[in-house]
């Protein structure tokens, strides 16, 4: 097994999908599995639930922007080469309607452009009837060495 740091973000991405490196801690916090990786999209299974309700009893709204942040990252992660990292430095959100609690939805992260410095990706979390619930675009900081 390659030493993570010498990993491809698609391979490192591929990797923790697999289950041959563990996930993203984030992952336990906010049911988040990753399905589907290939260079630049990335699709996750996500599932809300009592640990993420506002005081209205609703999926409280950072759910979907932490999910939406994950697959946005992960999006321009699948394109890095090995050593490079990236920082999200813009997330726009649109909350399209409620998220379920308890209703398993995918997410998908696609790159939109990649350049020396900055990645830009868009987010969508949609139900198996392809109803959109929250929508995204993300500006990630390149970090390379």
């Amino acid at each position: 097994m390659k030493d993570p740091k010498q990993m491809t973000g698609l391979e490192l991405l591929t990797a923790m999908r697999d289950g041959v490196l563990p996930s993203a801690s984030i992952g336990k916090t906010m049911p988040m599995q990753s399905v589907e990786v290939t260079q630049g999209t990335v699709t996750f299974k996500v599932k809300a639930d009592e640990r993420h309700l506002n005081p209205l009893g609703g999926v409280h709204g950072g759910f979907a922007a932490t999910v939406l942040d994950s697959v946005t990252g992960c999006a321009v992660h699948s394109m890095l080469e090995a050593g490079a990292g990236y920082g999200t430095i813009d997330l726009n959100i649109k909350m399209c309607r409620p998220i379920p609690k308890n209703k398993e939805l995918q997410a998908t992260g696609t790159l939109i452009n990649l350049s020396k410095n900055l990645g830009i990706a868009e987010g969508k979390i949609f139900d198996e009837k392809g109803k959109l619930y929250a929508f995204a675009t993300a500006t990630c900081m390149i970090l390379r060495n």
